[in-house]
């Protein structure tokens, strides 16, 4: 029964997950800030800005 409440390797395998999942939502992000939906938003944007001055 002792090897049921060893936990080592535990907290390693916690931040691997983690990073990767990190690394996941920054991809998905970047590959949606580099849109041509996005690049349209931000031109639509700046261009109402610019026009309401």
């Amino acid at each position: 029964m002792e090897l049921l409440k060893d936990d080592s390797g535990m907290s390693t395998v916690e931040y691997a997950i983690g990073t990767l999942a990190a690394a996941a939502v920054a991809a998905v992000l970047y590959a949606i800030a580099t849109s041509d939906w996005m690049e349209h938003l931000f031109q639509g944007l700046i261009q109402r800005a610019v026009s309401s001055v």
